[in-house]
């Protein structure tokens, strides 16, 4: 009672006990994903983002994309029945940091992969109107004419590795040449269409 009593009247003492009971929640919940397999191991069939994926990775970050569109599709049913599987954490270990996020002005895209052509992506992304009438997306057509930084997707795959994305010498070497010549809207169809497709068939 009195410790109660003493939490209620000093501020500095509830705060120190909020601290400490937040603590032994992160102990509890959240440390012990660090060493399990099922967070920290790649799903079957999910591989690094290629070269020309990193860039449209980056340009869909910069964009600010994830405002509108969330990349985890929750365990409930109205969820898989719309949009597939739902998101396991396997799915995202390459993604640095992941964007599973919560906000859905616009679609989920965690299983978009495969769903629409290359051509439907870049007339979306140019004018989303074109193929969605109803869409306040704005549009994104600077995207067409600017063109991939390969020093600073090639130097962005270099961190990731040190970060232990498993890039080898041979990817960095080859790159260059992935990259040349393609624009940040080339970058970001190839990122759209590589999303979820290891669970996409999976129910």
């Amino acid at each position: 009672m009195k410790l109660q009593q003493l939490a209620e009247e000093k501020v500095g003492i509830l705060i120190v006990f909020t601290l400490l009971v937040a603590s032994v929640g992160l102990l509890i919940e959240v440390v012990p994903l660090f060493f399990s397999k099922a967070v920290t191991q790649p799903a079957p069939g999910v591989k690094p983002y290629s070269a020309l994926q990193v860039a449209g990775r980056d340009v869909y970050v910069r964009e600010g994309c994830y405002n509108c569109h969330s990349q985890m599709i929750r365990p409930f049913r109205a969820e898989t029945e719309r949009y597939g599987h739902y998101s396991i954490a396997g799915e995202s270990v390459y993604d640095r940091p992941f964007q599973w996020g919560s906000k859905r002005t616009g679609p989920d895209l965690a299983r978009v992969g495969g769903r629409y052509s290359d051509e439907w992506h870049r007339i979306h992304l140019i004018n989303p109107r074109d193929v969605v009438p109803e869409s306040n997306m704005p549009a994104f057509p600077w995207l067409a004419q600017t063109k991939v930084n390969i020093d600073a997707t090639i130097g962005n795959m270099k961190a990731l590795r040190a970060v232990g994305t498993p890039y080898s010498d041979e990817e960095l070497a080859k790159a260059p040449e992935e990259l040349k010549n393609k624009s940040e809207l080339d970058a970001v169809v190839a990122y759209l269409q590589g999303l979820g497709l290891a669970l996409k068939n999976v129910r």
